[in-house]
This record gives C-alpha cells, structure tokens and sequence, in this order.
C-alpha cells in the first residue's frame, strides 16, 4: 500500500464512510472539500449513495421544510467561520439530523469534549436536545490528480515567507532585542495565529494520511516555511506510536517554492495539460480544472437567452476510464506527443463505434481533431460512451486555436534571449530589452504583452538573476521601468481582478497616480526579494546555468538540483536537505556522529520518496521529476504533493496580492 498508488487509492478510500452517512441527506461542502471530492469521483457518489442535494457551504444556503437530515463536510476545523455557517444554515432549516464531517482531527486530548460541546451545539441549533448529532473527521486532504501527483486544496493560498516584507512584519510586533535577524531563525510560535493554525491543519492532515498508508516518514526539507512544517509533522505527539508500528517507510521532503519562481512563471514545460490550464476559464472556486465547451456537439442553438445552459465538460475523469488514462498520459507527455494521443484515443474509439471515419496521417491540426469530434455528434449512444474522451479532445481543439496560446511561444523567445543575456551583462542589461516592450493600453496591439505578461517576465528577470549589486545604473533603469509601468496601469480602462487585488481598487477611476505607485514600488520590493531567496543556501544558490562556447546558458530547476543531490552516488549527507529530528533518539544519534560513527537518515533510504512543494507546482515539473527519478533510482517511487497547480499569473497573485503571513482558509 505504501506507493503513489497507494496515497491516490487512499484519498478516494477515505470518502466512503463520508457518503455513507449521505442518505436522504442534504449535503454542504465548502470548496476546498468540493474540489479534492471534484477528482475523487464528484457529487455523483453522494447522489448515487441516496444524498437529496449537493449544496454549496454558505450561510445563504438552507434545507427545505420537508429536509429533515444534513451533512456538513469541511476541509478545516469546526470553529470560527465555519461555525458560524453550520449555525446559519441549521437555524435556517428543519432539521432533525446533523452530521459534521471535519478534514482536521483536534489533538488526542481534546477529541472527546471538543466532540461532545459540538454535537450539543448543533442540538441547540436544531431546537430540540432529544434530536440527533454526530460529529466526525476524516483526512479529506488530497486531490489524486495522477498517481504521480496528489494537490491540497485546502492550503492553496499556503506560500512560503520573503526574507524582508514577511520577516519585518514578523518582527513588528516583537520587543527590539527579541527580533529575528533573519527568516532562519524564525520558529513555529513566533507566526501569527493564523498560519500557525493552517500549519496544525496541514500536520494533523498529513499524521492521518501517513497512518492510513501504514509509512513511517523520515521529514526533510529545503526553505524556511518548509522546515517549520518538517518539524511540527517529525515531533507531531499522535505521530510517535504509528511510527513504531509502521511496516513501510517513506521519505517525505518539504520544499518551499518561493526558492525558485522561474519554473513557475516559465513556458518552457512543452506541456499541453500546462496551456489548457493556462488558457481555458477556470471551474469556479478550483485551481486544478477548467470549463470546457461542449454547445458544439448539441442541437441547440446557442444565442442570448440559452448561453451558458449546457453544463461545461472538464478534465477529471474519474468515472471513464478510457478517458483517465488519456488524462494521465497528457500529464506524462510533451504538447506534441499529447496532440497525437488524443487524435489516436479518438481514431482508435471512432472506429470502435463504426463511425465514419477518415484517416489522414502528418501532422495534427485543431481543425483534424473537431472533425472527428463531431463525428460523435450523429451517433447519441456513442456520444454518452465517450463524453469524457470528447470532452478532453474538445479542451485540446480550444487550447490551440485560443490566441493565448500563440502568445506563449513569444514567451518562451523572450525567456531564452534572457537567460543568453543574463550571463553576459548585468540586470540592468537585461531591464534595457524589456523596458520597450511596456505599452500602454492605446498603444498595444493583439501581440504585444498586456501588464500581467509584463509582471510575469519580471518575475521570471529577477528569480532567474539570483543575487545582484546595487548600483546606480540599475536603480535608474528600474525607475524608468517603473514610471512605464504606472502609466500603463492608470491608462488601463478595465481592470483584471489580479490587478485589482494588487491595487486594492476595484474600478479605473479609483486607481489616482499615488495609489498606483504605491502598487508598483511594493512590485519592486517583492521583485528584490527574489533575488535574496536562495542566498543562505550553499549547493542550490543560483537556478541559473552559465553558458560556455559549446553550450547555450539555461535555466536549472531548483527541483531538478534536489532529486540530483538526493541520488548522488557520493554524497553521504545530502546539502542543503535538512533532515528532521523526531525526538530524543535522533537528537542522541546526532550528538553521537560527532564523535562516532552513526548515520543519520538519508532521503534516498526509502522506496518511496514524496516530495511536497508548499506554494504549488507546474504540470511540466511534475514531469520532469518523474522522469527523473525513474532514471536516477528506478527502484524508488516517487510522488509529489502540492498546494495547487500552478499558471504564470498565479504566481503574480502569491507573491503581490496576497498576505502570507494570513493566508485565506478556503471558506
């Protein structure tokens, strides 16, 4: 049990006794939970397990009259807001039955009054003492994406900490000789409430999964955010007693991925998944799915009054299995591979049906793939056999014709023209070929980069640059980048909501001058930031790659240098991978290897290595890593854990519109 396989057959195991205490239900769900059941099977197990409705968790929401059962399922702990919304949604309704399912456990101390006091609440609530309660957790953590790859929706706005914002916030509060000098010396009760909360969560979370696949974890981790949250799981107290009766074991390493953005505002994954996430609009409330159109392959016309009545498709699958596996093949493949996977999936399934179909061989084109999509149009018993292949053909057809798309190819030229300057000349070099590029609304045409493409070559300039001098001549190219910059915003007659999270305006006319200063100047800081990231790192300082007279400068992925020094044949300890200790008995060993023999655990020990990116992760490196590993140390599984998926603009709302240090709980 203890495999990717395993973790993935684990997130939809722990459903069933959720849907099982569904029947003649009311069901509300916040939307983290909505998003991990989304890939786990969908609100489809509740129905079919005899739930009257899937409703959303929101204290606009209530059962009928004649409604007298509900289950509530939550990704956090039962207090606070989401107390709140159960209250509303209970005194709203009649009903006579409650039952609360909780993804977070309280500790083994307070399990039972903290069990007891809720289900009196919810009593009370109810109008009668005599009617009935439960409450119940159950670790509705992971979203199974892939076998390879598992997301936390409930910790999608988790981001690691900045070495100077973040850490001067922190030290606001402190006494002056109490500050911290650096993010290093930064330990668990000095964050605030908040994050302190969400990383209790997170461990108490990951205690239920471990438990669940029978692993004892040896935790590592690279980052600051990371090792904190190493060291809560490694001396978790309910983590003691399943690690000794553990048969398996794994290695889990915590990475932050604030220690190397490029990957994550880069376009060079050559991944199809990567631009169909990038390019199509997003299931709301979700980060990992999008809706797909499907008006195409139905008889209706589509005008004012019935836009939007047909239900969009989207790429989870759980339910076909024809269809998820060519999902998890698109995930594994390069764009070109994965455009003739499907027209094969397509070809292959056409004939099946006798569907009259016409080869052509070469290359593959959006306009080929429709044809033989619409050839499931004619045959309606065909069409429901295959809506989920159709379904991820029809998400391919629009990627590729989406301008977008276009778009990203003159990305990827003006990231590779970065990196060949980069090692040449100076920031402020570098600063210079951008700086023309910056237009104005009335000036841009279709091809130019709007504001959000220019934030994100920015990200990709200075976390690609590592550290750099300050010195006159880049102070007086950032002042001209920036007066572009802000009268590009202000000239802007339409917002994007990512905008108007890093402005704090909602509208033009509340963006004066000042305030748009005020957004770029903070712009800039956190762009300096980037650069400090890695300094206190001594193997994995830099994520770029100078070139030679044979070989052109390139871009070496922080996650690529992690997997290389975990398997590297002559490194007893690995660099800049800190291991955990959980206890006394690894804190004995340590003291003892200073003067004797005793090794300490290495992340290569185990057959099973899970590598958890705290921030988010692209699809092209989850790839990459896979790949990897497979061929570094076969033997080994490897699975990567993340907060979300990750599209270039997320990035530009992590690192400039969101409070780290109070991150959002998802309700």
């Amino acid at each position: 049990m203890a495999s990717g396989v395993g973790l993935a057959a684990f997130s939809v195991k722990v459903w069933e006794p959720v849907v099982a205490k569904s029947r003649r239900a009311v069901v509300f769900m916040d939307d983290p939970c909505a998003e991990v059941l989304h890939w786990c099977g969908g609100p489809e197990l509740f129905l079919a397990a005899g739930a009257l409705n899937v409703k959303e968790f929101s204290s606009f929401e209530s059962g009928a009259s004649n409604q007298p059962k509900a289950l509530f399922v939550v990704s956090g702990p039962v207090r606070g807001r989401a107390l709140e919304i159960i209250q509303d949604v209970v005194s709203q309704s009649s009903f006579q039955y409650c039952i609360v399912v909780s993804a977070v456990g309280p500790g083994e101390t307070e399990a039972r009054p903290a069990q007891e006091q809720l289900e009196e609440k919810l009593c009370q609530w109810m109008g009668n003492m005599g009617y009935t309660a439960e409450v119940l957790w159950a670790p509705l953590l992971l979203a199974p994406l892939s076998p390879h790859l598992l997301l936390t929706p409930a910790f999608r706005d988790l981001f690691p900490l900045l070495p100077d914002q973040d850490l001067h916030a922190l030290n606001r509060s402190r006494p002056d000789k109490k500050r911290f000098p650096a993010l290093a010396d930064v330990d668990f009760p000095s964050l605030s409430p908040e994050l302190q909360t969400r990383i209790r969560s997170l461990v108490c979370e990951l205690n239920m999964i471990m438990e669940g696949i029978g692993v004892r974890e040896e935790c590592f981790s690279v980052g600051h955010l990371s090792r904190i949250i190493a060291g809560e799981l490694a001396n978790y107290p309910q983590a003691k007693n399943r690690r000794k009766l553990a048969q398996n074991k794994a290695s889990l390493v915590f990475i932050d991925r604030s220690l190397d953005v490029t990957g994550a505002v880069g376009h060079h994954g050559d991944s199809l998944v990567e631009k169909i996430l990038s390019v199509l609009p997003h299931i709301p409330g979700q980060t990992s799915d999008v809706m797909i159109n499907m008006d195409e392959l139905t008889d209706l016309r589509i005008d004012g009054e019935n836009e939007a009545i047909i239900a969009p498709g989207c790429l989870s699958q759980p339910h076909e299995p024809a269809a998820k596996a060519l999902w998890e093949s698109m995930m594994n493949m390069k764009q070109k591979e994965a455009v003739m996977e499907v027209r094969r999936c397509l070809v292959d399934t056409a004939s099946r049906e006798k569907l009259p179909i016409k080869m052509s061989m070469g290359r593959v084109t959006p306009e080929q793939l429709r044809s033989y999509i619409m050839l499931f149009k004619e045959n309606q018993e065909a069409l429901e056999n295959h809506c989920g292949l159709l379904q991820l053909a029809c998400a391919t057809v629009q990627t590729l014709k989406n301008p977008q798309c276009a778009k990203w190819d003159n990305f990827l030229a003006f990231e590779r023209a970065i990196l060949q300057s980069t090692g040449k000349s100076e920031l402020p070099a570098v600063l210079n070929q951008l700086y023309p590029m910056i237009k104005s609304y009335h000036e841009r045409n279709a091809d130019d980069y709007d504001i959000e493409d220019i934030l994100v070559l920015l990200v990709y300039i200075y976390s690609v640059t590592g550290e750099v001098q300050q010195n006159n001549e880049l102070e007086i190219i950032e002042r001209e980048v920036k007066k572009v910059l802000i009268q590009s915003l202000c000239d802007d007659p339409k917002l994007s909501s990512l905008l108007q999270n890093i402005t704090g305006c909602e509208s033009p006319p509340e963006l004066t001058l000042d305030k748009a200063t005020a957004a770029v100047d903070k712009i800039f800081s956190t762009l300096r930031e980037l650069t400090k990231v890695r300094a206190h790192l001594k193997l994995f300082n830099s994520v770029y790659g100078p070139g030679s007279n044979i070989q052109q400068a390139s871009y070496k992925p922080l996650l690529k240098q992690i997997i290389e020094e975990i398997f590297h044949p002559n490194r007893a300890e690995p660099m800049d991978i800190e291991h955990m200790s959980s206890g006394l008995t690894d804190l004995l060993k340590t003291g003892f290897s200073m003067f004797m023999k005793v090794s300490r655990p290495h992340p290569a020990d185990s057959p099973l290595l899970i590598l958890f990116v705290i921030g988010g992760v692209t699809v092209s490196e989850v790839r990459m890593m896979k790949d990897l590993v497979s061929t570094l140390k076969p033997s080994v599984q490897v699975v990567v854990l993340s907060t979300r998926l990750l599209k270039p603009s997320d990035i530009l709302e992590l690192l400039f519109a969101s409070d780290r240090l109070h991150p959002d709980t998802g309700i």
